[in-house]
């Protein structure tokens, strides 16, 4: 079936007409100005676990910033004396992939062979982060090392008493104070087009150190000898990406709000309004909004607004990282051939999973297909 095609009855990564159970939602068809008329959009849940089954070996660039993501675990033991603040005994601390670094540990858990495009610097952060590729079997050219430029950190301190859960206090951000050298900015595109030929997508996390710029995806694109997908999530400014050759997007709905100068909530009509002006701004094919305990809302070029319902439960554990999550089962969705729609269910599912996670988390290939079948299982019993 064809990369964009419309999932109305039809299968996505392997059509099987009337097998499996489907998930039956509303898709309201959008109009300038915003009119809504009902269609029934449904998917086969047999079509998206062959879709996932199908992530295993894709080859997934990913350009973007990464960052350290550490957790500092203390025992409150008291007071301060001194001010009016917790004192805490340090118990452990733990340093994860966070930002692109997120997307790219999730697309390699997703099963996808990830060539990630980023820098770091020559400090402790980097370091780890480098060498947690490293050993996970990621391959690591791609990872320009800077020196004199910090690593972007943000340090969470989680405080708690024996037998609680830790709760987050405070967190401290260090972030590159320069801009990058032309040097490096230079390599990047070199690294980038070396390893575009033979990829099956490319994913962009944006989050606003400067390793991705649209300046760059449009000089990338225009060189292009074949047609990938090619995903964003911009933390900032996603409408500098305009006509830049981004095929979807997967904002927030406080990313879409701030674009907008506006807010969502409950009202369906300014989600309407918000997400058709992205979707035609941008010139995108697709736009998957994710809303928390609202589930997302897929926008296609031609085909109106879908709204998702949240999978599993609407009380989130952590969103930490979640958008990262849901940007690599996405982008590894539409790799595999998937329509936005199939992709776009596929996506909600891994983050609806990846919340009930503690800290910066990842869902793997094999949870995303046991959740799946739990679906079909669960309405055959």
């Amino acid at each position: 079936m064809a990369r964009g095609q419309m999932a109305g009855t039809a299968g996505f990564c392997g059509q099987r007409p009337g097998s499996g159970r489907r998930l039956d939602l509303e898709a309201a068809a959008m109009k300038r100005p915003a009119a809504e008329k009902k269609r029934p959009a449904s998917v086969d849940l047999r079509d998206l676990a062959e879709c996932v089954e199908q992530f295993r070996g894709k080859i997934i660039v990913l350009l973007g910033d990464f960052v350290a993501d550490e957790f500092r675990y203390g025992h409150i033991s008291g007071v301060s004396r001194e001010a009016p603040v917790l004192i805490l005994k340090h118990r452990e601390t733990q340093l994860v992939p966070g930002g692109g670094a997120n997307a790219a540990n999730n697309l390699a858990t997703l099963g996808a062979k990830v060539l990630p495009i980023t820098v770091v610097g020559e400090d402790a952060p980097g370091e780890a982060l480098f060498q947690y590729f490293r050993q996970k079997g990621v391959s690591t050219g791609g990872i320009l090392r800077a020196k004199g430029r910090a690593t972007p950190t943000k340090t969470r301190f989680l405080a708690g008493w024996a037998h609680t859960v830790a709760q987050q206090v405070l967190r401290f951000d260090y972030e590159p104070q320069a801009p990058l050298p032309e040097a490096i900015r230079y390599k990047i595109q070199q690294k980038l087009s070396a390893n575009l030929r033979g990829a099956d997508a490319l994913a962009i996390s944006d989050y606003g150190f400067g390793v991705a710029t649209p300046e760059l995806i449009r000089k990338i694109t225009g060189k292009l000898k074949k047609s990938v997908p090619i995903t964003l999530d911009a933390r900032y400014n996603l409408h500098r990406y305009a006509k830049s050759g981004v095929t979807s997007a997967t904002p927030n709905e406080a990313e879409l709000e701030a674009e907008h100068h506006t807010t969502i909530g409950s009202d369906a009509a300014e989600l309407a309004r918000a997400g058709g002006a992205t979707l035609s701004t941008m010139k995108l094919q697709a736009l998957l909004v994710t809303r928390g305990r609202h589930g997302a809302a897929l926008f296609e070029l031609g085909g109106g607004v879908t709204h998702i319902p949240i999978h599993g439960c609407d009380q989130a554990v952590d969103v930490t990282g979640a958008g990262d999550t849901v940007l690599a089962a996405y982008t590894l969705a539409l790799a595999g051939g998937a329509s936005p729609l199939a992709a776009a269910h596929i996506a909600n599912i891994a983050g609806g999973l990846v919340v009930m996670k503690r800290g910066t988390a990842t869902v793997s290939g094999q949870e995303l297909l046991d959740a799946i079948r739990g679906e079909i299982s669960g309405t055959a019993s």
